[in-house]
């Protein structure tokens, strides 16, 4: 089962206290943030999640797998996603039974109370 935005909106509804309507339009906001700044072809870096970059690909011979034809793939741009060493435990620790910690517990400290 995948997370989808409407899900987001659901957490950050319950969770941050914000109306239905309010939620929706930070998750909008955000998105369309991240896919305006890649559109520039500049990179995201999100401390403690990861990095998201777009990469220039030069055009390039391939072939056909059916046909054995040779074509020409034309020269594109494409998003990767690099996640962060944080990121990488915490999902590698949830395959392992470990529960995984909020926020306040990694930092040592319980950011509510103050």
């Amino acid at each position: 089962m995948a997370m989808t935005k409407a899900d987001i909106v659901e957490t950050l509804y319950e969770k941050v206290g914000f109306s239905k309507k309010e939620a929706a339009d930070l998750v909008e906001l955000v998105f369309d943030t991240i896919k305006s700044t890649l559109a520039q072809g500049m990179k995201i870096k999100i401390s403690g999640f990861g990095n998201f970059v777009v990469r220039e690909k030069r055009s390039r011979v391939g072939r056909n797998p059916q046909t054995g034809q040779s074509i020409e793939i034309s020269a594109r741009r494409v998003l990767t996603f690099r996640p962060s060493q944080i990121l990488r435990s915490e999902v590698n620790a949830s395959l392992e039974g470990k529960p995984i910690q909020p926020d306040s517990a990694r930092r040592g400290g319980d950011e509510e109370d103050e």
